[in-house]
């Protein structure tokens, strides 16, 4: 048999020399560490802009949601007759109010029906709502008004803060039912 391989476990085939290693010169060392640390400064400053990538948005979001939900955009007052007021929703329960204003009662060729809905957010504002709703008597709602709403709030943008009686011009709802009028006891006789 013709073995044409060389054969390593032979003691006659093993090297007497260790492989020499190469010796690292100060110009390759320095290329290597400005290597090294350039391409872990770029991963850094991808995850960097990405950070701050993040936060703006989680900032822009938070601003939205602030401007959108929790900040009114309108401090306003309305005149008329409080029509109606109801505890309504399923999970939160929030008063709803429904308000015939001044300005649509005074136009004629508009069918009568509430044109002004809101939300009142404490049980006093309501038991006062329901109040001036009973006796038909002409009020100002001052509201806030917000771009949304939210759940623990009620369904309408528009949140009463205060609710007052019309001083100037105190008249009753035209469209409430009439009582007849008392008679007199001069009528009487």
């Amino acid at each position: 048999m013709d073995d044409n391989f060389d054969d390593y476990f032979t003691e006659e085939n093993v090297p007497d020399e260790q492989p020499q290693v190469h010796q690292e010169t100060e110009q390759e060392r320095e290329e290597r560490e400005i290597k090294e640390a350039t391409i872990e400064r770029r991963g850094n400053s991808i995850k960097m802009a990405l950070a701050l990538i993040i936060l703006a948005m989680v900032l822009f979001l938070g601003w939205w949601m602030w401007q959108h939900y929790f900040h009114p955009y309108r401090l306003s007052q309305e005149k008329g007759w409080i029509m109606k007021v109801s505890n309504e929703g399923t999970l939160f329960k929030t008063y709803e109010g429904e308000m015939i204003s001044e300005g649509y009662i005074e136009d004629t060729l508009v069918a009568m029906h509430s044109d002004f809905r809101f939300s009142i957010p404490t049980d006093s504002l309501a038991r006062e709502a329901m109040r001036w709703a009973s006796n038909g008597k002409r009020v100002i709602l001052t509201y806030e008004e917000y771009k949304g709403s939210v759940l623990w709030r009620g369904d309408s943008k528009h949140v009463v803060t205060k609710i007052e009686p019309d001083s100037g011009l105190i008249k009753d709802n035209p469209y409430k039912e009439a009582t007849p009028p008392v008679q007199q006891e001069e009528d009487k006789k």
